[in-house]
């Protein structure tokens, strides 16, 4: 179909082109970015000719707005073998511009990409983030690489832990934006993610909390051992207690030192591929937006076969559900392991607590250090009942993630 046999449509003479909230478009290419395929949306909003499209390298649209940090991070993203989700201000052959909030995914020979019209709050925050990044790539001289890491560092002070999660997090807020813009239901499933990122959150937090506890006790067993040096032979009740506690506060805050807070902790894990999961169920929405648009659109475009064009949407659907569903059930495996510790760390302070006991009583009967002995093992007690009250949240928010799943 060429340009002149379109439904004519009237666009402004500057500013953005015309493309709805409701609308969806996407674009295929090779690996080199060489267009092969696109719907007929991206046809009208880009008010291209075919022959200036098909065939063509992809930035044939790239507007001079766009820092070049931003498409430095989109390709180190892609060749490393991840989806990818970026704000995006594209030219059209009349000048005119259109943001799009772009997710990319892999095909056997290159790329499809799937845009919808951003409208959140967010959106607002990041073209402001994109002026100031591209003002600094002018005034600084900045190669794409150093803008990337500019625009990484920015993230992070915007609370983001990494791009991928700033991708999801934007990728939600903009259906879930879209989806009031239109006045359709909130989507359940970005409901359900969000609440288990909300427990992640939570959980580093307890887990933080509980090694800092750990922390604070590790004096404790060795004002044990010196009393018992003083009161006791070898063995005793007062030894055993402070070596238990001693071993068991190091082994604790030791496993959650490495598990929870550590770069490939389960909880690491669990945010990770909670936020991963949530992307590519998104991502899987809009391309069955796309499939629905290509339906309706019934146009055939020169030299585009669009029943397999369907085909490759409907594969990509298939694949990224099953990413989604395969991420979950490795989120209720980390959960698993950290409800287990909670459990035997819970046996083990069961064991302490007798041993405790055992204490409170030797204590009474010594003339000179009761009084001493008393106070530390009060204070012992104290953390053992906050101890024991975090491992009881800590395993609350882990079951609480599994139970969210469908």
């Amino acid at each position: 179909m060429s340009f002149h046999d379109r439904r004519q449509e009237a666009r402004p003479t500057s500013g953005e082109a015309p493309f709805g909230l409701n609308e969806v478009f996407f674009s295929r290419t090779d690996d080199r970015g060489i267009i092969r395929a696109y719907n007929y949306v991206f046809h009208r909003v880009a008010h291209y000719e075919a022959k200036d499209l098909l065939a063509k390298p992809h930035n044939i649209i790239r507007h001079p707005d766009m820092p070049r940090g931003v498409f430095h991070l989109f390709w180190d993203t892609l060749k490393s073998g991840r989806f990818m989700g970026a704000y995006v201000k594209n030219k059209a052959k009349d000048g005119l511009h259109y943001w799009v909030f772009a997710v990319v995914a892999h095909t056997s020979d290159g790329y499809l990409s799937a845009r919808i019209k951003p409208s959140s709050s967010l959106f607002t925050t990041v073209m402001s983030e994109y002026d100031a990044l591209l003002e600094a790539e002018k005034k600084e001289e900045l190669s794409p690489e150093e803008s990337a890491t500019r625009l990484l560092e920015r993230l992070k002070a915007l609370g983001f832990d990494d791009y991928h999660s700033f991708a999801a997090y934007a990728l939600a807020e903009e259906l879930t934006a879209r989806d009031a813009g239109l006045s359709a239901f909130p989507d359940p499933k970005i409901t359900e993610f969000r609440t288990k990122l909300d427990h992640a959150d939570e959980l580093v937090k307890e887990t933080e909390g509980l090694v800092q506890e750990f922390e604070a006790m590790r004096t404790i067993p060795h004002n044990l051992r010196v009393i018992a040096s003083r009161i006791e032979p070898a063995g005793g009740p007062v030894t055993v207690l402070s070596q238990n506690y001693g071993t068991m506060s190091r082994d604790m805050s030791d496993w959650f030192a490495t598990h929870v807070l550590g770069e490939n902790s389960n909880f690491a894990a669990i945010k990770g591929t909670v936020n991963n999961s949530m992307f590519v169920e998104c991502m899987a929405r809009i391309m069955i937006e796309c499939d629905t648009q290509l339906q309706k659109e019934k146009r055939d475009i020169e030299g585009i076969n669009m029943q397999q064009e369907r085909k490759i949407l409907g594969d990509l659907v298939k694949n990224q559900r099953k990413s989604a569903r395969d991420g979950l059930a490795n989120v209720n495996f980390e959960a698993d392991r950290i409800l287990t510790a909670c459990n035997v760390m819970h046996r083990h302070f069961l064991g302490l607590s007798s041993t405790r006991v055992l204490c409170k009583i030797e204590s009474a009967r010594l003339p000179t250090e009761g009084e001493a002995l008393t106070a530390i093992i009060d204070q012992l007690g104290i953390f053992q009942a906050r101890i024991s009250s975090q491992l009881e949240r800590i395993a609350h928010l882990s079951t609480a993630i599994q139970a969210s799943d469908h």
